[in-house]
């Protein structure tokens, strides 16, 4: 090894466990008997008083409970007895889905423990030779020093090499290494991260596979990707939902009606004749009250999240989730999003009298210091084609360099007093306002956009940019090529289905960009986009009352990212765009957002799909107990006895067994979702009406009749 003096510790670094987060290794045995551990322990009432309804099972169970030793029959035993297995069975559907969370959680710990990292004293010179690696002057090696990995602090450089684990989330500032991120991301296959561009940023728990790399701290011990990680899946950070809290006050609601309508029995019963006891009166209000959704909606939300965190995706809170499938706006980049993303130089087009190798010369000034695919790919294109050297000598490296941004949309180099600039038609034709061929110019942008392709126009300024002179030259037109990805149309078409309008975005002129969207199917486009212009789009869509969503990686990006409703930063992207977005893509793929709405979407439909079950649910055991109860005193009432229940007893009970069963047959519906089929939210109502409504009516019928059957065999009921 050269360049670093190294001091070798007797511990080594740690490796990832390897197992993928989004695998299925949490859904095992073990998982359901700690989940059955967990719901004893939850039927501490400070954890019940967290729901109204169940709190109110909780109490009714703890009532017979004390009515059964008081007054011991084989009923109240046995109502007793399923009261506290209605209660247990909804503690374990939580208990479940934060199991299942917790199982992925000891994975991403394994990723993180006993790390070491190698740290770089404070001022450690990078611009040395990659040959020789960072160095505090010249011919002066800079020592690491081994610290844990808790130790690190924002802005400390760290050495990481092939085999060691990174110690931290940071970005590539020296160095160009294949990192294997399976532990975080799932993904098997290893990646490419290196210092500059777009896919610099690293994840601590992550694996070099080759080479080294210097990493430059950027979160604090504690707030690392996995750490954000394990407190989602374990459910330590997630808080309830505006709409999760708006159900749980209509589920409260209910049951204060629903008790006050069951006391008011009591007293119509005893004035009837005979009174109807206790034991009989809070099994009715534990029956009538919305038990299933009261039990199921905090699994409901917990897998949402596990879902979310399963396709690589970081939510900072289950608000984001559902305005995710809630949004009506869609909006993406053109570059990586609709197509490859792999755009690259493909040919130079001169004008006038330059020729092809003065243009290559020009074109590979002004992309050297362009740290984007496409700026490389010129350099490579003119190294690969007309034999141009592929790095800047001494006296290019002196020169004043002018970074591509994208307020500019240029990039380009001051040598020697001459200026030469490289980027989007508009933007250099406006900076060369003054020069001429700008009809074969015009010429040539139009052809290459409308083969679907980009063309960047370089031009030349021998008075270093003084364009008042007249001096600036259009040298000509490169050529960028990107490919529409497969499928992305059907994609757009489904979002289409939902009600969510697609809305491309673009730092391309209007003619490619028109052609990119004509292919992608999106519903709109936005050419030549600043920013500023992303920002203002957002807010003018927001001011028509729309949720908006879109992805970014870059600080420019980060004003949007805030201003979205969902904000999904990749992340390989700048830490501004992460602090700024509401959700991070751990694997950078910028389609994923049309996935993340899927998710949103789905978790909106479990919870109305069970919503809708529980209630219907509700009002069928009221029409089913009701009759079997009361025919004695109210004759009348027998005709609405479909069901043939023996005695008002093995009704009771019967609808007691089936109220506690149903809680643990959704379980794996919640945890799994109700299946989503793209559609209108008229034809999604009409599907949960006519599934889960009549379902909902038909289905305690059935099964309380069955039940009926076996019940009415025990003894004393």
């Amino acid at each position: 090894m050269t360049g670093w003096t190294r001091s070798r510790v007797s511990a080594p670094a740690s490796r990832a466990t390897g197992r993928p987060l989004r695998g299925t290794g949490a859904d095992t045995a073990g998982v359901w008997r700690a989940a059955a551990v967990e719901a004893v322990r939850k039927l501490d009432p400070r954890v019940q008083a967290r729901n109204p309804v169940l709190l109110v099972v909780w109490t009714g169970a703890v009532l017979v409970t004390g009515l059964a030793i008081t007054g011991p029959s084989v009923f109240a035993v046995l109502v007793a007895l399923w009261l506290w297995f209605t209660v247990l069975f909804a503690n374990l559907a939580e208990a479940v889905a934060e199991g299942r969370g917790r199982a992925q959680a000891a994975s991403l710990r394994a990723a993180r423990r006993d790390t070491v990292a190698q740290r770089l004293p404070h001022g450690t010179d990078l611009n040395t030779d990659p040959g020789t690696g960072p160095a505090t002057g010249p011919g002066t090696a800079a020592p690491v020093t081994p610290v844990p990995a808790s130790e690190l602090r924002v802005g400390d450089l760290v050495v990481v090499e092939a085999g060691e684990t990174v110690p931290g989330d940071g970005d590539v500032v020296h160095g160009v290494a294949s990192v294997d991120e399976s532990a975080v991301t799932g993904e098997s296959a290893p990646v490419i991260r290196e210092a500059g561009g777009d896919r610099s940023a690293v994840t601590g728990g992550t694996t070099v596979l080759s080479d080294r790399i210097v990493v430059r701290i950027t979160t604090r011990p504690g707030e690392t990707v996995v750490d954000r990680m394990i407190a989602l899946v374990e459910g330590a950070s997630r808080a309830r939902t505006p709409n999760e809290i708006a159900l749980g006050v209509l589920l409260s609601a209910l049951t204060i009606v629903l008790l006050l309508a069951v006391v008011a029995i009591a007293p119509m019963s005893a004035y009837a004749g005979e009174r109807v006891p206790l034991v009989v009166l809070t099994a009715l209000l534990v029956c009538l009250i919305p038990t299933t959704i009261g039990a199921l909606l905090s699994a409901i939300g917990i897998a949402g999240m596990d879902r979310l965190v399963r396709r690589g995706v970081l939510a900072t809170s289950g608000r984001a989730v559902e305005a995710a499938g809630d949004v009506d706006t869609l909006l993406l980049d053109k570059t990586g999003t609709v197509t490859h993303g792999n755009r690259r130089a493909t040919a130079l087009h001169p004008v006038g009298g330059t020729t092809p190798d003065e243009l290559a010369a020009a074109a590979r000034l002004a992309s050297l210091a362009d740290p984007t695919p496409e700026g490389r790919s010129i350099v490579e294109l003119c190294a690969s084609g007309y034999g141009l050297p592929a790095g800047a000598d001494a006296a290019e490296a002196l020169a004043t360099a002018v970074p591509f941004s994208a307020r500019t949309r240029m990039s380009g180099i001051d040598l020697d007093g001459v200026a030469v600039r490289k980027g989007a038609a508009g933007a250099v034709l406006e900076w060369a306002c003054g020069a001429g061929d700008r009809a074969e110019v015009d010429r040539l942008v139009e052809t290459v956009s409308d083969a679907g392709g980009t063309p960047l126009v370089v031009a030349t300024d021998p008075g270093g940019g003084a364009v008042e002179g007249g001096e600036a030259r259009l040298l000509g037109v490169v050529e960028l090529s990107d490919v529409v990805k497969p499928g992305i149309a059907e994609r757009f078409a489904e979002l289409r289905a939902m009600g969510v309008r697609t809305v491309m975005v673009t730092g391309d002129n209007p003619r490619t960009a028109a052609v990119i969207a004509a292919r992608a199917g999106v519903d709109e486009h936005l050419a030549e986009a600043t920013p500023e212009d992303k920002l203002a789009l957002i807010r003018r869509e927001q001011s028509g009352g729309r949720l908006v969503a879109m992805t970014g990686d870059g600080t420019n990006d980060a004003p949007a990212l805030a201003q979205a409703d969902v904000g999904v930063a990749m992340n390989t992207g700048t830490a501004a765009a992460k602090e700024a977005g509401n959700m991070v893509d751990l694997d950078s793929d910028p389609t994923k957002l049309v996935d993340i709405v899927e998710i949103g979407k789905q978790l909106l439909i479990t919870r109305g799909a069970l919503t809708t079950f529980s209630v219907a649910n509700d009002l069928a055991k009221y029409f089913a107990i009701l009759p079997a109860m009361f025919a004695a005193l109210y004759p009348p009432l027998g005709a609405l006895d479909v069901m043939g229940l023996a005695t008002p007893q093995s009704a009771v009970l019967s609808a007691v067994i089936f109220n506690a069963l149903v809680i643990v047959a959704l379980i794996p519906l919640a945890l799994r979702g109700v299946r989503y089929r793209p559609s209108s939210a008229a034809a999604l109502l009409r599907r949960n009406l006519l599934v889960y409504g009549i379902g909902g009516v038909l289905t305690p019928f059935v099964g309380i009749a069955l039940i009926d059957l076996v019940v009415r065999l025990i003894p004393g009921v």
